[in-house]
């Protein structure tokens, strides 16, 4: 059985690491560089960098600042935003990064996930999905002609997605588009939920085991987590779990989630 993992979220703009609230009212968390050898000495078992405002600001990552930050740590370190091609993901992977988080460019060209894993190795492509729960009498309005219609957002649509940090909902349901990504070759998949989001009251368990159910590729869990019980649940049906404020503004240190996770017989690393 594969381990369980534990991934603190750097959300980085200018510079800074955030953290807010349905990815609103966002609060300055530190200091990229330093959070990531911090993390690196907790005994994290990997770490997120996501760029927020590449995309929303239509400009290249910060190459720099993953490359300084890449130097830091020594665990297996996964990069996001503003990510549109495959000269991009081998700059990315060059810098340091042992894999990259590919959302709003999956969705405006969905074959840069097939091109991308052929391309690097489906190990390196992360498939990023912010979700929102929504309730469609009919079928939602999407703008993107090429996408499937199976994925397509309709009545019994639960989860629509959205990209630029959250800000463009996209009339495209989250769970078949999640099964969608993994037909073309994604490697994993990070699912946030958007109103969960800085909450601290738990994952949305039924988001994640949704999507759990359609993939054969590991699952991500995302937005909401408050306490150790929190991560256990979302661990218990997915493959990770992806923390942020209550890591950075020291609520709880990775140990302490691990502990509680072993005894819940959880298999996680010490």
């Amino acid at each position: 059985m594969l381990t369980k993992r534990i991934i603190p979220c750097l959300d980085v703009t200018a510079g800074r690491v955030v953290k807010g609230t349905q990815f609103l009212n966002l609060k300055d968390a530190g200091d990229p560089i330093e959070l990531a050898r911090f993390y690196n000495e907790e005994g994290a078992d990997e770490l997120v960098f996501l760029d927020i405002t590449a995309s929303s600001d239509k400009r290249a990552i910060l190459l720099d600042l993953v490359r300084e930050t890449a130097r830091e740590v020594f665990i297996p370190f996964t990069v996001g935003g503003g990510i549109r091609d495959i000269d991009t993901i081998q700059a990315l992977l060059l810098a340091g990064a042992d894999k990259v988080s590919i959302n709003t460019s999956a969705i405006h060209d969905p074959t840069l996930i097939k091109k991308s894993s052929e391309f690097c190795g489906s190990q390196c492509i992360v498939v990023a999905i912010d979700a929102k729960q929504c309730r469609y009498e009919s079928t939602a309005h999407c703008e993107f002609q090429h996408i499937p219609s199976e994925c397509v957002a309709g009545p019994h649509t639960q989860w629509e997605i959205y990209t630029h940090g959250g800000r463009h909902a996209t009339g495209i349901d989250a769970v078949q588009w999640a099964s969608f990504m993994n037909y073309l070759g994604a490697g994993e998949l990070l699912v946030t939920s958007m109103d969960q989001d800085g909450q601290q009251t738990g994952y949305d368990i039924e988001l994640t085991q949704s999507i759990r159910d359609q993939v054969n590729i590991p699952v991500i869990a995302s937005g909401g987590a408050g306490n150790c019980e929190h991560i256990s649940d979302a661990l218990h049906v997915c493959d990770a779990a992806l923390l942020a404020s209550l890591l950075h503004f020291k609520q709880l240190r990775v140990a302490d989630i691990k502990r509680y996770c072993h005894k819940e017989g959880l298999p996680i690393r010490p």
